[in-house]
């Protein structure tokens, strides 16, 4: 849906309201990056370049059929795949670690 402003503050409301969408599907896709985490065995499958190189082609071809520049939208999911493998690589390193008791020394 395209919207048209009468001035820069409805611009910027718009925009606004576009960002509060794109932190919750943010949040979204976290929390399922996080449960993938999960799955995965190692950090290659964390890694998983072959997995990256499909997802951009698939939202390159979303961006064509969206009007949008599939530059800009390949650059913003290469920014944002490599996040969240940090965010995710964090959480598998994690996941091999003994459990600590609160209150425990540290070796």
């Amino acid at each position: 849906m395209e919207v048209r402003c009468t001035s820069l503050d409805e611009v910027r409301q718009h925009i606004d309201e576009i960002d509060r969408s794109i932190v919750a599907l943010l949040a979204r896709r976290g929390n399922l990056v996080n449960q993938a985490a999960a799955f995965k065995q190692t950090t290659d499958d964390v890694r998983a370049p072959a997995r990256v190189e499909q997802v951009i082609g698939k939202v390159r071809a979303m961006a064509v059929e969206s009007g949008a520049s599939s530059d800009v939208v390949e650059k913003v999911y290469r920014a944002m795949i490599a996040a969240f493998i940090a965010q995710e690589l964090q959480i598998h390193a994690g996941k091999d670690a003994p459990a600590r008791l609160p209150g425990s020394a540290q070796l």
